[in-house]
């Protein structure tokens, strides 16, 4: 009964909104085109590198081209679940990928497409979620491979998503008989090579491949364009193409830089609504928009409210639209794989704060790898075959880094320590520790701390601890000054009751590197006999970076400890670090010695597998 009374309710609003005789003139439909993994840099609209997308292009003379969209988060959950909540990741506790549990949405704050309903409008999904967040009620009519907004009643607006997955990371997980029986003369001029990459065979047939795979998304934009067109509904319809984030050659789906964020943005602008928007038909957008606002951007076409707990803004619609020149990016744990980096694209520059710069970008990821690009990369590494730019997959990253993509679009020279830059480089320095700090960013804590303590309401935990988070941000920080200059300020945080504070006296310590050997007795110490495994693991990381030590027995030992699935993740990220690293640390992990809670953790698994398989 109480079912019937529902749906009884939500046909009377429904009967109230579509009475109104102007309520097809004044709402427009609005349809979402998503590709998976694809950065701006493989069409040819933006790159001249990049291939013919005419689907995609005939949409841009009928609207805007955008020249700077940006995904906040370089993999797939992160990314849609700000694209669904219009809130940044980090604040929400919904920047892991894979999620080990889902979080719930801030209070007052639904999924956008909730409001889209309640106001009237017919919502589908086809069909891919994958959110990091407890979805609450009424958010689609239909949320499947069915799903379409052709069952919608006469008349009534729909907002409708189809996603498109023929250009995933997966396509490129191909064999050498897949080579053989489609060789490269059968695909698209791979052309010029990103100058990242090794310039071999397998990596040229790996863009061919991957550029066809592009080629065939746009022949499946083409059919959704015709469908609407031969139902009459261009005219009264904003389509949105974009990719949900940057991929997938080596190094860019899962990585901060411009191949991991910066996506393709198309939007049509439908002629009945064109004097909804300020910029004529066939623009190109100059403005800077990044995943964050979408959602608040479609209530504001549809004139619905946008909740305050959002974090984006409009950049479309009869409300004058902000103008920004900026975009804030975030990369956590990859599946098994962790690692904690920040970045903020501001005009041509890009500014990236590797917190754990020790964390080498080509760390293992068993998904990652199962592409034969990414262990090509890794075998010609190993027999020293790469040049610097393409060796620094593999090594070390810099603290911070600052960019100019004008004259170093695949951000390959460094100019943080340019005194030329200096003003550039604090300005965006400033600007990013503002905003971690504003937010604040939960990830300044272990995810299992997250999860044992903040996911029940992680918004309302990050207000209680803004002030700890600050403080934790702040020594993080201390890497970024001359050591001799911060040397007290890390003994006093390796000495703190507050066992988070000595993880990141540890972290910057390790930072540091070899300038900071005089911090040894006080982290062999931590090393033995801090209350905190994590913490102790973290000494102990310290110690092998540096050759101090052989960490391998206590932290085999401290994973053999651990009852948790997500700690014992973060401790064998140290031991995958330390196998793989410079010290080449042998380590010999035995499956029956694990905690049958840590294997029942997804990742976990991932990184045993891996771990025991003498791979």
């Amino acid at each position: 009964m109480p079912k019937l009374i529902t749906q009884l309710s939500l046909l009377f609003m429904l009967s109230i909104v579509l009475s109104n005789p102007a309520f097809g003139q004044k709402h427009p439909n609005i349809v979402w085109i998503t590709s998976e993994d694809n950065s701006k840099h493989y069409l040819s609209l933006y790159d001249e590198n990049g291939v013919n997308t005419p689907n995609i292009s005939a949409l841009a003379e009928t609207g805007l081209i955008y020249d700077h969209a940006f995904s906040n988060g370089p993999v797939c959950s992160v990314a849609r679940s700000t694209l669904i909540s219009g809130c940044y990741a980090p604040r929400l506790g919904a920047e892991y990928h894979r999620k080990l549990q889902k979080v719930p949405l801030p209070n007052e704050l639904k999924m956008f497409p909730t409001y889209l309903r309640e106001a009237g409008y017919y919502t589908t999904n086809n069909a891919k979620e994958d959110y990091n967040f407890i979805k609450n009620e009424g958010v689609w009519d239909d949320s499947s491979n069915e799903a379409s907004y052709k069952n919608r009643e006469d008349g009534q607006p729909f907002f409708h998503v189809y996603n498109i997955a023929s250009t995933h990371e997966g396509s490129l997980h191909f064999d050498k008989k897949v080579m053989q029986k489609e060789p490269l003369s059968e695909l698209p001029n791979p052309k010029e090579l990103d100058p990242r990459h090794p310039k071999t065979d397998l990596f040229e047939y790996t863009r061919a491949r991957y550029l066809s795979k592009i080629q065939g998304m746009d022949q499946k934009v083409g059919e959704l364009v015709a469908e609407l067109e031969k139902e009459g509904l261009l005219d009264d319809t904003f389509i949105f193409y974009y990719g949900d984030h940057g991929g997938v050659m080596p190094g860019s789906k899962g990585y901060l830089y411009e191949t991991g964020l910066h996506v393709p943005l198309v939007i049509h602008i439908p002629e009945n609504f064109k004097d909804m928007v300020t910029y004529p038909q066939g623009s190109r957008v100059k403005e800077f928009v990044s995943f964050v606002d979408f959602g608040p951007t479609v209530l504001q076409l549809a004139g619905v409210d946008i909740p305050k707990e959002m974090d984006g803004r409009p950049f479309l619609g009869l409300k004058k639209a902000y103008k920004e020149d900026k975009a804030y990016g975030y990369a956590d744990r990859f599946d098994e794989k962790y690692d904690l980096v920040r970045s903020l694209r501001k005009g041509k520059y890009k500014y990236i704060r590797n917190y754990q710069p020790f964390n080498f970008d080509g760390l293992m990821n068993n998904y990652r790898y199962k592409q034969m690009a990414y262990k090509e990369w890794w075998e010609l590494y190993k027999k020293g075959e790469l040049n610097e730019t393409q060796a620094a997959f593999f090594e070390g990253k810099p603290v911070e880094a600052l960019y100019d993509l004008e004259s170093d679009p695949y951000e390959t020279n460094n100019l943080a320590s340019d005194p030329m830059y200096k003003e550039a480089l604090l300005d965006l320095r400033q600007d990013l520790q503002k905003w971690v700090k504003g937010m604040p960013d939960l990830s300044f804590y272990p995810e299992f701390y997250l999860i044992k303590n903040a996911f029940d309401n992680p918004v309302e935990f990050g207000k209680e601890h803004q002030s700890d988070i600050k403080a934790y941000v702040d020594i993080a920080d201390l890497s970024l000054e001359k050591f001799e200059n911060v040397d007290k300020s890390i003994r006093k945080a390796l000495s703190n009751n507050d066992p988070w504070k000595r993880y990141w006296g540890i972290i910057a310590a390790s930072s540091f590197g070899k300038e900071a050997l005089g911090l040894r007795d006080t982290i062999e110490n931590i090393a033995s006999s801090d209350s905190e495994m994590i913490v102790r693991v973290r000494a102990l990381e310290f110690l092998g970076l540096n050759g101090l030590t052989n960490p391998v027995e206590e932290m085999t030992k401290a994973l053999y400890q651990s009852m948790d699935g997500t700690e014992a993740l973060l401790i064998m990220n140290s031991i995958v670090l330390m196998q793989n690293g410079k010290g080449q640390y042998e380590f010999d992990i035995d499956p029956k010695r694990i905690s049958d809670e840590v294997k029942k953790n997804e990742e976990a698994k991932r990184r045993l597998l891996y771990l025991t398989s003498g791979s």
